[in-house]
């Protein structure tokens, strides 16, 4: 009989909440929990119950028990959790945005090749059936070439500079906290990795970026469009057109349907999977990648998401305070 996957949460927030809720695994379980407050280590393991609870990070990869980590800290902290729980031998799913920048994606990616590892990221628009669901009738229905994706995004949030979506220290702004879907949304139907063609950002009086607009093209002449902001509401709505009908999907990160218009105007529902299952399905498709019965693809279009990330940053001269 196969070991079962056992994993180690580290950060204690409320996705980590979340993440104990839907994990539904016969072959997995949730086996210890790590804080760095030990105390709120043990409360979280006795709500969830979960066998062992940690208040130091070195103490809880030296457990041989543990397999799998997901890192649930806030984004600025990803990589001092990644490559440690890397070099201690242990698969790692992050949440998003997976690091801070493509020099550090690159760092946790070669400790993952060079231990032969699997590194991913939960972003759970790359693992949500319905989006293999659009590519096979986008193929089953001729649809002809992709010829433009547009995504955005809008949440509104009280002009705050003390909470982490304005706090440049904490790697605040709208790009890495909610620009990540869109661009995510926007991989995973371009043929091949974008580039920037065109970006502008509004900053927020505490300076992290607040409001910006992305431009993509790639080699195969597919174009991209992402609006994002942090004060305003918008739909989190895609549109994914190809030469004979487009893809409506709102709701895009954890989508289960979307509505489909061809050329002539006719509209269809196309329905898969379940919203409410979203982490379970990351979770799923992870251990699935762990046991090798799955290639581990979607840390390819991390990198590419990533990239443009870093490439705007870059555009825009715009650095946290604790990058060199």
């Amino acid at each position: 009989m196969t070991k079962p996957n056992r994993w180690a949460i580290v950060g204690l927030g409320n996705i980590a909440h979340s993440f104990v809720k839907y994990f539904d695994q016969p072959d997995g379980e949730i086996y210890a929990v790590c804080s760095r407050s030990q105390a709120k280590a043990d409360a979280f393991a006795k709500e969830h119950d979960i066998p062992k609870a940690y208040g130091d990070l070195d103490t809880m990869l030296a457990d041989p028990e543990i397999n799998i980590v997901y890192v649930a800290t806030p984004h600025n902290f990803h990589l001092d959790t990644i490559v440690p729980a890397l070099r201690a031998g242990k698969h790692v799913l992050s949440e998003k945005a997976i690091t801070m920048s493509s020099t550090e994606l690159n760092i946790a990616r070669e400790e993952a090749r060079a231990r032969h590892l699997v590194l991913a990221e939960a972003m759970t628009l790359y693992h949500m059936p319905l989006y293999a669901k659009l590519h096979e009738l986008a193929a089953e229905r001729e649809l002809g070439d992709l010829k433009m994706v547009q995504a955005s995004f809008g949440s509104f949030k009280e002009p705050d500079a003390t909470n982490r979506f304005f706090n440049p220290k904490l790697a605040g702004g709208a790009l890495l906290d909610i620009g990540v879907y869109a661009l995510a949304f926007v991989r995973e139907f371009l043929t091949a990795k974008p580039y920037i063609t065109g970006t502008t950002m509004h900053r927020f009086a505490s300076g992290v970026d607040e409001a910006e607009t992305i431009t993509l093209r790639n080699a195969n002449d597919e174009l991209a469009t992402v609006a994002l902001t942090f004060r305003a509401k918008m739909p989190k709505q895609g549109i994914v057109a190809y030469e004979n009908g487009y893809f409506t999907i709102d709701t895009y990160p954890r989508a289960d349907q979307a509505l489909f218009t061809d050329s002539a105007g006719h509209t269809e529902i196309i329905k898969a999977g379940d919203a409410k299952n979203a982490m379970n399905y990351e979770i799923a498709d992870m251990q699935q990648m762990v046991a090798g019965q799955l290639p581990n693809t979607s840390i390819v279009k991390t990198a590419d998401v990533m990239d443009v990330m870093t490439a705007a940053r870059q555009q825009w001269d715009y650095r946290y305070p604790f990058e060199n």
